[in-house]
């Protein structure tokens, strides 16, 4: 049975999101993960519907022609076509972005889609099965309390409600669709820490935060697109080291006023030179 066309106020009980600001993390996610899946004007289309997904936040009732006229008057007369934006929202449903529901009026005519952006997939980190089974006793009563008795000292997982007030929100909100344990991010961070301190960089708060989030979503899109990765977390402070190595010689290039030959030892005794910086030039 369709649904019956209306405001779009008629269906926030379709809406999987408590505010805007919690649809727009899913939607970075998403895009972190399945934006290479899409044509340039296909994404065009999608960023386009997230934005008529505002009002009630990951739902929109908008007509593919309100959509278009939109995108064309932004690109000045070069928009997308009716077909792109189809083959956009076919794409979306199969890769589970959205959930697509029509419309009929009154009359029973069709109206237009509803289209339901849902919340990206929490993922974590698969836990490793027990694989040394114990042999059964004389007395299996007692291993069995054994058991019980192990089960009720395994420490409990706090989820990332818990994480210290040290580490960002804008960093936790990222992460924890992918890693929800506290003592998880609060490790991811700390490694964000030394690499920091490594490059002499640990007052440039704002920056370092953006280098970190970077880093995480090129992580992110490693795990999705392979298993390959044995320990993540080592993988994440590459990428960290790499882009906050490149942030660190960008201030020193800054701050270079002469041609003197400059030479720094970092904290972790690697020695970068001025002159092998400009070899290029």
């Amino acid at each position: 049975m369709n649904l019956k066309s209306g405001k779009i106020e008629g269906f926030e009980q379709y809406s999987q999101f408590t505010s805007l600001k919690e649809f727009n993390t899913h939607i970075e996610m998403w895009l972190a993960v399945k934006k290479e899946d899409f044509s340039k004007g296909e994404l065009v289309a999608l960023k386009r519907l997230v934005r008529f997904s505002a009002k009630v936040p990951g739902v929109s009732n908008a007509k593919i022609g309100t959509v278009l006229k939109a995108i064309n008057e932004e690109y000045q007369g070069n928009g997308i076509s009716r077909s792109t934006f189809k083959r956009m929202t076919l794409k979306a449903k199969e890769l589970g972005i959205i959930t697509i529901h029509e419309t009929e009026r009154k009359n029973g005519s069709q109206s237009s889609n509803l289209y339901c952006f849902n919340r990206f997939p929490k993922s974590e980190p698969p836990k490793p099965e027990k694989l040394n089974h114990q042999k059964e006793t004389s007395i299996p009563l007692k291993t069995n309390n054994k058991k019980n008795n192990k089960r009720n000292e395994a420490p409990i997982e706090l989820d990332h409600t818990f994480v210290s007030d040290k580490v960002p929100q804008a960093f936790v909100q990222i992460i924890k669709y992918f890693f929800s344990d506290a003592k998880t991010i609060e490790e991811y961070w700390r490694m964000v820490h030394i690499a920091a301190f490594r490059f002499d960089c640990v007052q440039d708060t704002e920056e370092i935060l953006a280098i970190a989030i970077q880093s995480l979503k090129q992580l992110i899109r490693k795990l999705k697109s392979t298993k390959q990765i044995v320990k993540p977390i080592a993988f994440f402070y590459g990428i960290l080291t790499n882009k906050l190595k490149e942030f660190y010689l960008e201030k020193l290039f800054e701050k270079q006023t002469d041609s003197r030959p400059f030479r720094k030892v970092l904290p972790s005794g690697e020695v970068l030179n001025y002159d092998w910086l400009h070899a290029a030039e």
